[in-house]
Order: C-alpha cells, then sequence, then structure tokens
C-alpha cells in the first residue's frame, strides 16, 4: 500500500510548502517580539522614559553606607512593579508621561529623603534613604475603622517608598497586590517589589473624595464643586494635597511641600521636560 498520498514532485505539495513558508516570514519569532521588550520580560516603555543609568543619576545616594535603605530600591524593582500598574507612565503625550514618572519619583524622595541643605549635591539627590518611619509617634491604627481592623501587636507606620501608612491603607493594599496587610505590614519594608507596589497601588488608586494621583497628573482629574470651592487645582500640588494635605497643604511657603518641589524641578529637568503650573497647595483646603 502506497502511504504517500501526496508525491513529493506534487504541485500541490509545492504550493503547501510556499504557503508554510511564508506563514513563518509573517509570524512573529520569540526573537522578533523580544526586540520590543527589555530584559525583564515585559514591555520596555518605562525604561525608555528613565534608564537604569538615570535612575541611578537621580537617586545619587541610595545606596550610600549612610542611607538605612542601601540595596533596597534597586532599578529592576521599581520595573518589575511598575508592570502591575501598566497605565503607569503611558497615559498622555511623551510629555505628559515623563512629567508623571518625574512627580512620582519627587514625592517618594521626599517620603524617604536622607537630604540636608548642606548634603552632598544638594538636599534633592538623596532620595530612597529610608524604607521605614524612624521614631514613629504612634503605631497608626484606626481603631474606628472596622473595615480593615488592625492586628494586635502590628504596627502601620511608614513603610515603603510612599511610607504607607495607618490600617486603613495596608490593608486594601494588602488585598489589591497579594499579601497579608494587617497581618504582616513588616513586609512592605522587607520586600523590594511590594514596596515598589505600594508606592503604585497609592499613585494609581483612587480613594473618594480624592482622586488618584495618576488622574491628577495625566490630565483626567474632574474637580467637584466642593473641589472648586477649595480651589484644589490640577498640578503637583493636588497631588501633595492627596499625600498629606491635611498636615501641609493651606499653609503659605510650607517647607514640606517647598522640598516635594525642588525634588520635582530637578527630576523634570533631568528627564526633560517642564513641571507644569500649580505646584504648591499654599491655597488649596485639604480633602
Amino acid at each position: 500500500m502506497n502511504h504517500h498520498l501526496i508525491s513529493s514532485s506534487s504541485p500541490l505539495l509545492m504550493l503547501l510548502f510556499i504557503v508554510l513558508g511564508f506563514a513563518l516570514l509573517i509570524t512573529p519569532t520569540p526573537w522578533t517580539e523580544a526586540r520590543h521588550s527589555d530584559h525583564y520580560g515585559g514591555p520596555a516603555h518605562i525604561s525608555s522614559i528613565i534608564s537604569e543609568e538615570l535612575y541611578n543619576k537621580t537617586f545619587l545616594h541610595k545606596d550610600d553606607n549612610a542611607c538605612p535603605a542601601k540595596g533596597f530600591y534597586p532599578y529592576d524593582s521599581f520595573v518589575r512593579a511598575t508592570k502591575c500598574f501598566p497605565g503607569f507612565g503611558r497615559a498622555g503625550d511623551l510629555n505628559t508621561q515623563k512629567r508623571e514618572v518625574a512627580a512620582f519619583l519627587a514625592q517618594i524622595s521626599h517620603e524617604t529623603t536622607g537630604g540636608w541643605a548642606t548634603a552632598p549635591d544638594g538636599p534633592y539627590a538623596w532620595g530612597l534613604c529610608f524604607k521605614e518611619e524612624v521614631s514613629p509617634q504612634s503605631d497608626y491604627c484606626d481603631s474606628t475603622n472596622k473595615d480593615w481592623p488592625c492586628s494586635p501587636g502590628k504596627s502601620y507606620k511608614g513603610r515603603g517608598p510612599i511610607q504607607l501608612s495607618w490600617n486603613y491603607n495596608y490593608g486594601p493594599a494588602g488585598r489589591a497586590l497579594g499579601f497579608d496587610g494587617l497581618g504582616n505590614p513588616e513586609i512592605v519594608a522587607n520586600n523590594s517589589d511590594i514596596a515598589f507596589k505600594t508606592a503604585l497601588w497609592f499613585w494609581m488608586t483612587p480613594r473618594k473624595p480624592k482622586p488618584s494621583c495618576h488622574d491628577v497628573m495625566v490630565d483626567r482629574y474632574r474637580p467637584t464643586e466642593a473641589d472648586l470651592a477649595a480651589n484644589r487645582t490640577a498640578g503637583f500640588g493636588l497631588v501633595t494635597n492627596i499625600i498629606n494635605g491635611g498636615l501641609e497643604c493651606g499653609i503659605p511657603d510650607d517647607s514640606r511641600v517647598n522640598d516635594r518641589i525642588g525634588f520635582f524641578k530637578r527630576y523634570a529637568k533631568l528627564l526633560g521636560v517642564d513641571v507644569g503650573s500649580n505646584l504648591d497647595c499654599a491655597n488649596q483646603k485639604p480633602f
């Protein structure tokens, strides 16, 4: 019995070879797909905004012996964390994307700064120096919050790049990111990837009546009547209001607000973008 239903010289077989060969030419191979990805295995977009070299130039002293967080904030952890939030640094035109990244890095720098007025390379070269709050004034447990009850003996002090604080932030952050925020808040100061993810979660997540920091920086913020009455106008100052407005906003020439702005201006310059308007929150009422 002849098992070769189509001989090697058959015109039909030759046509089949041609079709298959053409399909191989137009089908993306793992190599061609890899050309558009970075070595972290995903889209290279954030790396096109801030390279590892620029990241290390931004945070000149984060790995100094003087910084308690030495070695805790590597570039690769930052990049991996951004993959959980694909909207970060991607909305709007390139300048908008750069401005958002600069604003985020500025805010986390203020929260973790080890700089001082006469510090080497200036006060705005010392971001990401701390990974947890030193000498907290309390355990940051809001016992009235029944949705996110505190675990006995746990402190919800500031940890990570954004200095995540309070049980009502640790709880939902942990649920969103897959860790026990209430039972194991310490992980935010012990795991670099999770630390960056909590900062990006806070940045990207609206918490009524507050908009997300992301929406403010990419021109998606739509003020309510209450926002308009409180003069909460879009800009870097409103992001500061979202993060710590209760303590810093509505105060003329507040040093903490000015520190945030100082970081923002330095980083925006490094990224080659303007800072926009409404940098402070001196005339805004807190949320």
